[in-house]
Parts: structure tokens; sequence; C-alpha cells
């Protein structure tokens, strides 16, 4: 069940109708809420709720646990014991058969007769993200930032609420769990913006990633050689793009959804590509795992209140760290110690040269702008490309330095010109056409939704493309 789909759109439909029918009941709301989404999960394949009931039952069994026990070795092993649950589960089913496949390698290398074989487990839809919240949930709670006496249904139907489950955002436990119990409320307008919020994520991933993806970046990726040196860099230009367009219009329809039953999801993006240094990007990109990975893991290492090699390395594993959580395989690993590596050396150009501070003038800015931009694009062929093989390929076409651009079709033009113009449009348009569109009767809102619905039929008439976070 797609989340640009019809089915997805009817699910909403009908929840909606049935929570706002019983919404000053606690209970009967929250049981609608938790049925839609057991429904949505199921649509993919129902076994994983089964993993995901684990987690929540141990969230449950040891929040109650930390909130009653005082400070101590004992109440520090309850949190190790959850931790452990957590990782090790994420472990078994998305990096296990990457490491055994690795020490097959090893041992076919150095002739061994010992090989271990993959286990071929199936990774569930959004795990990465149940483990991140579940863990997040429980260091809260260790803190005393958060409550840990949560009843179990609640407890699963955070973790599993709909809107979010498979992709995020990453979720904290103030943004939902805390609010599942106060009586919503939603206005008219709001309403309005929610829908509003939601056609924009669907025109994001239909009319814009997906077209990219099909005329412009997937053939090159998939067959560089075919394709001039130039060709091969405007593919990772616009592959930066489309992951922007195809992830942002996901959390869009997350944020839409979860507003119409009341609840408000923090941004998952502000603007990533407008960021003068790579620190700066990492604020604005995929904001709901930057911060994840900034409180539960960069702090804790250290952070930045050591000495300045032990910042240096805390930046480095928390990037490659996170680099890895994206996927099982190496590529992921050393796609993210490439922004490791250069968080680093800017951090050491800054203790060298002090931090901009106040206005900056236009030409460091661009400079700035400059060497970010081409980071992030760099470091994109290792993200896309299938393989490691594959993406020395690549790279080994970019560097013929051949200029040909007779292969990109006018729909992959068009496509690319699209993108660039309403990534560039200032955030002003947006929210004006959103006031518009809340202001608007009923009537002209139906036939706005209409016609996006007619545009998208007639512009993406191919078959729609996988999110690209849900494989994560």
């Amino acid at each position: 069940m797609m989340f640009h789909g019809v089915q997805f759109l009817a699910l909403v439909g009908l929840t909606f109708a049935a929570f706002w029918a019983v919404a000053n009941h606690r209970w009967p709301r929250l049981v609608v809420l938790f049925v839609a989404s057991l429904v949505f999960y199921s649509a993919w394949n129902p076994a994983p709720l089964l993993i995901f009931f684990g987690y929540c039952v141990v969230n449950w069994l040891c929040g109650h646990l930390l909130e009653r026990m005082l400070d101590g070795p004992a109440r520090k092993a309850v949190l190790i014991a959850a931790l452990f649950f957590h990782l090790g589960i994420l472990i078994v089913y998305k990096y296990l058969d990457l490491f055994l496949g690795s020490l097959a390698s090893v041992a076919s290398a150095l002739s061994l007769t010992w090989r271990p074989e993959p286990l071929g487990l199936l990774l569930p839809i959004g795990l990465s993200f149940v483990a991140f919240q579940c863990i997040s949930f429980i260091v809260d709670v260790y803190r005393r930032q958060t409550s840990g006496k949560r009843s179990l249904f609640h407890q699963v139907l955070y973790q599993v609420f709909f809107p979010q489950v498979v992709a995020g955002p990453i979720i904290r436990s103030k943004d939902l769990l805390e609010k599942l119990d106060a009586k919503p409320k939603v206005t008219a307008e709001e309403g309005a913006a929610a829908l509003f919020r939601i056609a924009q994520g669907i025109a994001k991933k239909l009319l814009v990633a997906d077209v990219l993806a099909v005329s412009f970046v997937d053939p090159i990726f998939t067959n560089p050689t075919n394709y001039s040196g130039l060709e091969c860099v405007l593919a990772t230009i616009a592959y930066t793009f489309q992951i922007y367009f195809d992830f942002s219009g996901y959390s869009d329809i997350a944020i839409g959804t979860g507003a119409l039953f009341g609840f408000k999801f923090p941004e998952n993006f502000n603007k990533p590509y407008h960021a003068t240094n790579l620190f700066e990007f990492w604020n604005r990109w995929h904001v709901s795992l930057s911060t994840w990975l900034r409180d539960y893991l960069y702090r804790p290492l250290g952070g930045n209140q050591g000495t300045k090699g032990q910042t240096l390395r805390n930046l480095f594993l928390v990037m490659a760290l996170g680099g890895l959580w994206h996927g099982a395989d190496w590529k992921f690993l050393l796609w993210g110690s490439i922004h490791g590596c250069l968080l680093m050396i800017w951090r050491l150009v800054w203790w060298k040269n002090g931090k901009p501070k106040g206005a900056v003038g236009f030409g460091r800015k661009l400079l700035g702008w400059s060497l970010m931009f081409n980071a992030v694009v760099f470091a994109r062929v290792f993200f896309r490309a299938d393989t490691m093989e594959l993406a020395r390929t690549m790279f080994a076409q970019i560097f013929t330095f051949t200029t040909d651009l007779a292969r990109i079709s006018t729909m992959a033009w068009s496509a690319f010109a699209a993108c660039v113009i309403l990534y560039a449009m200032p955030k002003i348009v947006f929210d004006k056409t959103q006031w518009l569109f809340v202001e608007s009767p009923v009537w002209l809102r139906t036939l706005a939704l209409i016609a996006l619905g007619l545009s998208i039929r007639q512009i993406a008439s191919f078959e729609s493309q996988p999110y690209i976070y849900f494989q994560y």
C-alpha cells in the first residue's frame, strides 16, 4: 500500500471519518487508529508486526522498571538490556547476512573450507525506524525526560501508527505517545492545510521524483558506459534532487496525514541544498534522523566536550554508523565515512580560521555552498549505485570528460528543469499557494485536487516507483 496510491488515500478517508465520529471518546478513537495501522502494515506483510510487538513489550516492561527504580547500576543495566534487545534484532535482520557474506568472501580468498551461509532473512519494512523510535523512548525514560508508565496498547500504537511506521519521520514520544490521550482538535483551516500537504507530497513523488528517476537517473546509473561523462554528472545531480523530492514528498504525506488526526509531526526537511557548509546541510536534511544521531549517539559519545581528537572521532563514528543505517551494504558505510571525513576537515578548518560569525560575504557563501553541494553530489554516487563496481564505473565514465548530451530525452530535460525550478522557489511561494488553497471554497479545492489527479495520470503514465527510503 503505497502512500501515493488510491488504497492508502481510501484508508485515510475511512479512518478520518471513523476517528472524528468517535473523537470525544478516548478508547474508541484510539482503537480506530490502531485498526487502521494494522490494516496499513498488513497490506505489506503482517508477519513483522510480531517483531514490532516484541519491541513494544520490552519497552513497556523496561519503561515501568526504569520509572520505579532509583538511579544506579541496576537501573543502567535495565537500559543496556533494552538497548541490546532493540539493536540485536536490528542487527540480525538487517546486517547479519552482510557480515556472513563478507566472512564467506574472506574465507574464500584464504582458501578455507569453512564458509558461513547467509540466513536470507527478509528485512521487515520500517524496522530501522521502529528500532530507533524504541531506542529514543527507552533512553528518554532513563533520562527521566518522559514517563515510562505507558500501557502496552499505547506502546504498540505509538510504534505502528500508520502515517510514519514504514519510513518515518522518527517521532519522539513527546510528539505522539504523550498526546494520544489528549482530546484531538483540528479546525477546518488546519484540515485543508493537511490536505494540501498530502497533495503536495504526492505531486513531489509522482510528478517530479518518479519522472526524474524513469527518464534520467535510472537509465544512466544502470549502464553508465553508454553515456558521456557530462551525462553521468547530470544524472548524479538529478539523483540528488530525486531523492530530495522522493523523501520530502513522503514526509509531506506523513506530516499531513498526522495533522488530519490532530498530531503535529516535526518537519523533516528545510531546504538542505541551501546550506553553505556540510554541518548546516545535516541540520536541514532528514532532520528527524540527524537530531536522533546527535541526541542518542554523538552526545553520549562525548560530542564536542572532549579533546579535539575525541570530537573528530565522534563526528566520524556518527556519520559512518549513520551511513550504515541506510542499508546492509558496505557502500553505505563508505558513503557515511566520506561525510564523516569531510565534516572532520570542515571542523579542522574552523578550528584554524575560526567559525564564520555574523554576516558572511556573497563570495564566501558561494564558495561554501559550492563545496557543500559538490561534496553531497560526489558522495551520492556510492549511495545510488547498485554495487561498488558500478560506482567505480560511474566515476570512470565521469572522468572521461566527454560532453555529448544527445542521449538525454526531452522528458528528462523537462523533469530536471522542473525539479531545479521547484526547489529554488522561495518558501513563501508554497506558503501563499497553501493559503490560497485553504481560503478557497470547497468546490474550488475539489477541482484543484481533481486537476492534480488528472495531471498525474497524464504525465506519470509509467509504473510508480517505490519510495527510496522504504528499503532502509
